[in-house]
């Protein structure tokens, strides 16, 4: 409140009592033998301004893991695997917006050294399956190192069909199966 705004609510506040406060004209005459009190007028408590603590600001909050450490690597990516069509091994757009992230966070820790596992499903022979293993994780590593990580950081191994996330033989198994798997060995934090 300003002052303008006390001083005329102080002057309604003395106005109001004091009219409430007058006595009647003929009050002696219709009864002398009571004492006459005069009025108390009180005054209304001063106004004291507000005075508010200074608001202090909250230190940020991380909504994720710690930075620079393998769940900080699968939080920001979004996926630590990709997956890939039966029998191929190019990469989808969806696998590409993935490998972007990660490649990322990568380029944001410098330190940090990937090892890419490729996989198969089950069909086929063992040797054809860790060569397109082999294909999948070069393809992937490939990637990564068009988008700026040293190749260098990056260590490409095939399982082919020996490491299957799905054990079933079946269509939605086989293709959890394909797929390239982002293993961070030595992270900034981890």
């Amino acid at each position: 409140m300003n002052e303008k705004m006390k001083y005329a609510f102080l002057g309604a506040m003395i106005f109001a009592l004091s009219a409430c406060a007058s006595t009647p004209k003929d009050m002696s005459a219709a009864n002398t033998d009571q004492q006459i009190i005069p009025p108390v007028v009180t005054r209304p408590a001063p106004i004291t301004p507000v005075v508010r603590a200074p608001v202090r600001e909250l230190s940020a909050v991380p909504l994720g893991p710690l930075p620079g450490t393998v769940d900080d690597f699968k939080y920001t990516s979004g996926e630590d695997r990709i997956y890939f069509a039966y029998n191929q091994y190019d990469l989808v757009p969806v696998a590409r917006d993935v490998l972007r992230r990660q490649a990322q966070w990568l380029n944001m820790y410098p330190s940090a050294i990937l090892i890419v596992g490729g996989n198969a499903d089950e069909r086929g022979t063992r040797e054809y399956n860790l060569a397109l293993g082999a294909r999948r994780a070069d393809a992937v590593k490939a990637f990564l190192v068009s988008q700026g990580v040293a190749p260098g950081r990056i260590t490409t191994v095939s399982y082919g069909k020996e490491r299957p996330i799905d054990g079933g033989s079946n269509e939605a198994a086989w293709a959890l199966n394909r797929n390239a798997h982002s293993s961070v060995l030595i992270g900034g934090n981890s």
